[in-house]
């Protein structure tokens, strides 16, 4: 098991911007495409989740809208970090 002066070493190693090798104009593209791509995702999810919370103050109901707001919370989490992976991937090709 590594340490975490080990871990912390290894991350700012990985975000050295002397190893870091240049992202050519279609990686460029690529990864603009896909923040315009989970952007929406994530914009289409509120949306949809704001018109929920809407119902649930009509029916003024305060555990409804609590869970919808975790909803929320844990939808635009995953969508980042879904987001995140897919550019480190296509930076790693």
């Amino acid at each position: 098991m590594k340490s975490s002066y080990e871990l912390a070493m290894e991350r700012l190693n990985a975000s050295d911007p002397a190893k870091a090798k240049p992202l050519s104009t279609e990686k460029k593209k690529a990864l603009a495409e896909l923040d315009t791509k989970y952007k929406a995702k994530i914009a289409e999810r509120e949306i949809f989740l704001k018109k929920q919370l809407d119902e649930a103050i009509e029916k003024r109901d305060a555990k409804e809208y609590e869970a919808i707001q975790k909803q929320v919370v844990s939808e635009r989490a995953r969508l980042t970090a879904e987001m995140e992976e897919a550019k480190e991937r296509l930076r790693a090709e």
